[in-house]
């Protein structure tokens, strides 16, 4: 019988899973905002409240404990001045699972994990601006033709 046993092992090793988890959640705070399969963004959801949760008493053991989970020191500075703060006031429930349809190719159900109340200018962090481009190939000066 699979008494007490509350959680998914997604087909993965236990290490797997772990690194797998690691980098949503970095993602996840990174974006606010990610894509994945629905049983991962069920797994995940408890996880990011979680360290929501650690991060809303500033603490130096508490950063420590995020430090070990995240292993990022960008996410742990970003869970302790910017997301505390916006969470100071709910108790729980920071994010949601929106599901999302249904994978071309294998047909797996999608969802999409996101922060309440984030913040839209979270998603375009690593995105070049398209004016940068553009303004790029024109200073290129063109050859030309010797014919």
């Amino acid at each position: 019988m699979r008494h007490n046993k509350g959680y998914r092992k997604l087909n993965k090793s236990s290490e797997h899973r772990k690194a797998l988890f690691k980098n949503m959640l970095n993602s996840l705070i990174k974006y606010e905002q990610i894509i994945t399969t629905l049983p991962k963004a069920k797994e995940l959801k408890p996880q990011i409240d979680k360290v929501i949760t650690i991060g809303k008493k500033n603490v130096l053991n508490n950063k420590k404990k995020l430090f070990s989970k995240l292993q990022n020191q960008s996410s742990v500075k970003k869970v302790f001045e910017e997301l505390s703060k916006r969470y100071n006031k709910r108790n729980g429930g920071y994010s949601r699972v929106l599901k999302a349809g249904f994978r071309t190719g294998d047909d797996a159900p999608m969802a999409v994990i996101e922060l309440v109340d984030k913040n839209e200018q979270a998603r375009k962090i690593d995105k070049p601006k398209k004016e940068e481009k553009k303004a790029d190939n024109k200073d290129i000066p063109q050859k030309a033709a010797t014919k």
